[in-house]
């Protein structure tokens, strides 16, 4: 394991750490890449833990102790405070980041096969929420993660940063597209669900929505709860291939939560 002293923010071996704050360059890059970015030793910690091979690890000197165990054979960038900051656009606090290879996801038969509790999120735009429902289904018992394909990505900085790090904790995957429709790919995601004897429960604002106490009280042994994109909520692909529509009652003139919220008030309630 090379620990390299870097002084120059434009050196070729930083290229993966840069402008990280342009979201734009990250969704281009990283999928073609084959990476991801984890910040801080614990993230790292996690992800490491769980499989995953950092490329390389950057890091301040005064974090260089925590840095290095983590790297395995992959080089230790180490650089100053202002090269960081220059670098990445922001004031690196957490100490350490990490360019790590992507795993290839798991097909979703895999992935949902003895799972008595699935979360499943719609084309999600906004990272941090992405981040908050993993950490909610890790945190109340949901026994994977389902995400559609054009869903933000969990293994984006933020995204893990918000989970804190449960993104490597939960099983998920990717739904896989279907010939571009999204029609198509509610009746493909169904018919997995179904297969494995999975109850497809929408969370939605419908007429004749069943209320959530009432659905959690006579609750399919196996249920997969889906949510959808903020502000629009579910598709109305997603909501016709449910088997049961379900909402949040809610009070003071409110008509729904946030979804990340929402996504932990449901899966409480549906908890084994």
């Amino acid at each position: 394991m090379p620990v390299l002293r870097i002084d120059d923010p434009d050196d070729p071996r930083l290229s993966d750490y840069r402008d990280l704050t342009d979201v734009a360059l990250r969704r281009a890059l990283e999928p073609e890449g084959g990476l991801y970015i984890a910040e801080s030793a614990k993230v790292i910690a996690r992800a490491v833990a769980a499989g995953h091979r950092p490329r390389s690890v950057l890091v301040q000197e005064k974090w260089i102790g925590d840095a290095e165990p983590l790297a395995g054979d992959a080089p230790v960038y180490v650089v100053t405070d202002e090269v960081a900051e220059r670098l990445t656009g922001y004031a690196v606090h957490r100490g350490a980041l990490a360019a790590m290879h992507r795993p290839v996801l798991p097909p979703v038969a895999e992935v949902v096969a003895g799972a008595r509790l699935v979360l499943v999120l719609e084309d999600l735009i906004d990272h941090t929420n992405v981040g908050a429902a993993f950490r909610a289904a890790a945190g109340l018992g949901a026994d994977a993660v389902l995400v559609s394909p054009r869903c933000a990505d969990p293994l984006y900085r933020r995204s893990v940063r918000v989970s804190m790090g449960t993104v490597f904790q939960v099983l998920w995957t990717r739904l896989p597209e279907a010939d571009g429709t999204r029609g198509r790919q509610w009746d493909a995601t169904r018919e997995a669900l179904h297969d494995a004897g999975i109850h497809l429960a929408a969370l939605a604002l419908a007429d004749g929505a069943v209320p959530l106490d009432e659905f959690a009280a006579r609750r399919p042994d196996r249920v997969a709860l889906v949510l959808g994109t903020e502000g629009d909520g579910l598709s109305r692909r997603a909501i016709e291939a449910a088997d049961t529509v379900v909402t949040i009652p809610m009070a003071g003139g409110v008509d729904s939560l946030n979804v990340a919220s929402a996504a932990a008030v449901a899966l409480w309630a549906l908890r084994s």
